[in-house]
């Protein structure tokens, strides 16, 4: 049983160390004064104070953080009508079929989306830039966050509900005061979900941005095809850190959610419920 255990903990270093050793290396070579990622010269911010004085690059983090947050919102509130929509469909056939809809954009390739979106913008005459980029991203973003949500709808108990109707609340005060606080865990991780696919994403959103508008993942290709150079890696580095953070957030969030709940729920008790 400990060889077994041990194989198992070797395999896992060893993948963890496939994943992660070029992301450290990167990080480590944008500290290299050298200005090269052969020799280790010595320790430098240069790189980070060119990319935080770069203001074309600041303007793009800008526009990639304003298209990331705000079409995660939208994107997190259809996904929330569409959820309540799902779990309200009583055929187990049209349930399942709803839900294959919903996770064709997930499985679909990202070059396969990025181009049916360029040639529905085209079509339909919208501009290339932030409209386009911002439809792109709530478009994909819509089924993550419904996968995200759905489940706390499916385990949440039909008699809260009935027991807030008969109470005589109204259908907004059921959907306010008892099933969204429910489902509240689901909603941020879908927001958070959807805002790192956001910031991650580069196929699609290189078919839909246009002249003179540019996100971070569109920025970093292009300067890479221009050559190594350690502004990139600082940069990177910049991103994955933030990346960190999310994923942090989204472990909390997590952490929240699989806390033992009490006889019976808050929203619930506010309804008048007795416990």
């Amino acid at each position: 049983m400990r060889n077994k255990n041990g194989l198992a903990n070797l395999y896992l270093v060893l993948v963890f160390a496939v994943l992660y050793a070029p992301i450290l290396y990167l990080m480590y070579y944008s500290f290299n004064s050298g200005g090269t990622m052969h020799k280790f010269e010595g320790f430098t911010l240069d790189y980070y104070r060119e990319v935080l004085q770069d203001t074309r690059l600041m303007i793009i983090v800008i526009n990639t953080l304003v298209i990331a947050l705000l079409s995660s919102a939208i994107a997190t509130l259809i996904a929330i009508i569409g959820a309540l929509a799902i779990q309200r469909v009583r055929s187990r056939r049209a349930k399942n079929t709803l839900l294959s809809l919903n996770n064709v954009l997930i499985v679909s390739p990202d070059v396969i989306i990025g181009a049916s979106f360029l040639i529905l913008f085209t079509i339909v005459g919208i501009k290339l830039g932030f409209t386009s980029v911002l439809l792109s991203h709530v478009a994909f973003s819509v089924p993550i966050a419904v996968l995200m949500i759905l489940p706390h709808l499916q385990e949440m108990s039909p008699t809260l509900t009935d027991a807030a109707r008969d109470l005589g609340a109204s259908r907004r005060d059921v959907l306010t005061k008892v099933v969204l606080p429910i489902i509240k865990p689901g909603i941020f991780s879908g927001f958070f979900m959807a805002l790192t696919y956001s910031l991650d994403d580069f196929a699609v959103t290189f078919f839909v941005t246009g002249n003179g508008y540019s996100t971070l993942s569109v920025e970093i290709y292009s300067r890479a095809r221009q050559g190594v150079s350690l502004s990139i890696n600082a940069l990177s580095t910049l991103i994955f850190l933030f990346t960190i953070l999310l994923v942090i957030g989204y472990y909390f969030l997590n952490r929240r959610k699989n806390r033992p709940a009490g006889p019976l729920s808050e929203p619930a008790a506010e309804m008048g419920v007795p416990r």
